[in-house]
C-alpha cells in the first residue's frame, strides 16, 4: 500500500510539475475566481471586444472567452500566449513595460487586436 500509495503522489506531483510549466496551462486562484483588478476584455463572435486599448505600465489585463469555439491570446512577437481557452475561461497578462503589442487568437488568425502600454 505504501509504495502504491508513493507512486501515485509521484506521478500527481510530476503532472502538476508539467502543468505549471505550460503557457496558460494554470491560471491562479484570483484569475479564476475573476477578480484580477485592472481592464477586462471579451472574446465574443470571433472578436476581441476592443481592437485598441491603452493602459498604464503594470496594469493586468485579463480577458474571457465567451464563444462556444475555443480561442487564444498571443502576442505577435510571442511575448505571451495563453492556451486554448473554452467558453468561460479567462486568460491574464501583466504589462511590465510601455510599448505597443499587437496580438491574435493562434486559431484564428484574422481576430487580431492592440494594447498600448504607456
Amino acid at each position: 500500500m505504501k509504495k502504491w500509495l508513493g507512486v501515485t503522489l509521484a506521478t500527481l506531483t510530476l503532472a502538476f510539475s508539467w502543468a505549471m510549466a505550460l503557457p496558460g496551462a494554470y491560471q491562479s486562484p484570483a484569475v479564476a475566481a475573476g477578480s484580477v483588478a485592472g481592464p477586462r476584455l471579451e472574446i465574443k463572435q470571433f472578436r476581441f471586444s476592443q481592437p485598441a486599448l491603452t493602459i498604464p505600465v503594470g496594469a493586468t489585463v485579463t480577458w474571457v472567452n465567451q464563444d462556444d469555439d475555443a480561442h487564444t491570446v498571443t502576442a505577435d512577437d510571442g511575448g505571451f500566449t495563453s492556451a486554448g481557452l473554452d467558453r468561460g475561461e479567462l486568460f491574464a497578462h501583466e504589462f511590465t513595460a510601455p510599448g505597443t503589442y499587437a496580438y491574435h487568437c493562434a486559431l484564428h488568425p484574422k481576430m487580431t487586436a492592440t494594447i498600448v502600454v504607456k
